[in-house]
């Protein structure tokens, strides 16, 4: 087994210790790799396939959050497919056959990486951020313990809070093949989310919050809530480039541009979703303004994330200047092929007009 960790937290909590010490129980061989940085990074995955090939790996362990899992899926994919190069399973130019099974011991709530299909890395030549989503690298298990998470810092829980609102949201902002009974569940996912992070700021060890919250992040991502839509990522596509180039923590990236981005696109054709998204999920009171109804729920989000989470809400904040702006929108729509097709089609003006109004 290679167990693959990031950074001293695993360490320092004892929880590593405690993995290898169960691997030891069973008589199971083990080889250990840390370092995985947030936006993990292609070099590191390039490290792990040499390893696991060194040391005749053939199970991925990932001891830690999203970050980890992804290294994980990509080491996994590149010794499943030892024929190409594991990137260009990223940039297309190669469709993975096989990956190696992994299974994952959760630490944070927020990626939803332990129970998906979806992998993240980031090419440091270039610093190109891409994804890779395939059922053969879904996790064949994931321990999840919420008193493991009792340690983060409040700062890493809301970050993790915003992650699982926005992949919700994602698949929630949709205009065609939608069905009611998965925009309920979605909006329920958004509601608790809400509830229970207020909760985490001032009890941090709260056991229902913490189970709450890690359930709900599987439960973003694992593909329930996208039955029977047609999903679109808009806002992932525009915050892959911020992350790339700046390293910011992705949960961050996405709430500073959710409210921005439902402002520009908001107009006669995608008015009453976002007014039923304040009204199902803010409890806003319906009036006879649809826009006015549709703008105090982009409102209330905002200040939701910025008010009740505390957490930056301007790219200043993070920062982030105007100085790579356009080189980040013309990134953003060429790695989309062209446009962002979401919700509402994006080009590289419309998201540099976003990036913008996120300063």
């Amino acid at each position: 087994v290679l167990v693959h960790y990031g950074g001293q937290s695993a360490k320092k909590s004892g929880l590593l210790d405690r993995v290898c010490e169960a691997l030891k129980d069973f008589d199971i061989d083990y080889v250990t790799l840390g370092g995985v940085v947030p936006n993990p990074h292609l070099s590191k995955v390039y490290e792990g396939i040499e390893l696991c090939k060194k040391e005749g790996v053939d199970f991925i362990l990932a001891v830690g959050g999203g970050s980890v899992i992804d290294s994980c899926k990509a080491i996994a994919y590149g010794l499943g497919n030892p024929e190409v190069d594991v990137w260009d399973l990223f940039t297309g130019k190669a469709r993975p056959k096989a990956c190696y099974p992994l299974g994952s011991v959760l630490t944070i709530a927020a990626a939803g990486s332990e129970m998906s299909n979806s992998c993240v890395i980031t090419n440091e030549e270039g610093w190109y951020k891409k994804a890779l989503d395939t059922d053969l690298a879904r996790p064949k298990f994931a321990i999840m313990n919420p008193e493991i998470t009792y340690t983060l810092p409040d700062y890493q829980t809301q970050c993790g809070c915003a992650d699982i609102m926005m992949h919700t949201m994602e698949r929630y902002f949709v205009l065609e093949d939608t069905m009611e009974i998965t925009d309920r569940i979605a909006q329920d996912v958004m509601k608790n989310v809400m509830k229970y992070a207020k909760i985490l700021k001032k009890d941090p060890e709260n056991y229902e919050a913490r189970a709450n919250i890690m359930w709900a992040s599987s439960w973003a991502i694992n593909g329930l809530l996208s039955t029977g839509k047609s999903t679109a990522w808009s806002v992932h596509a525009m915050e892959h480039e911020l992350s790339a180039y700046y390293d910011i923590t992705h949960g961050i990236g996405l709430a500073i541009l959710t409210p921005r981005f439902l402002n520009h696109i908001l107009n006669d054709k995608t008015v009453d979703m976002i007014r039923d998204f304040g009204i199902n999920v803010f409890n806003i009171t319906p009036s006879d303004n649809k826009m006015n109804d549709a703008k105090k729920a982009i409102a209330y989000l905002h200040a939701f994330f910025e008010q009740d989470m505390c957490i930056p809400m301007t790219l200043g904040e993070v920062g982030i200047d105007d100085e790579k702006l356009e080189i980040m929108a013309e990134a953003a729509a060429r790695h989309a092929g062209g446009t962002i097709k979401g919700v509402v089609e994006l080009t590289k003006d419309d998201v540099l007009e976003i990036y913008k109004a996120c300063l």
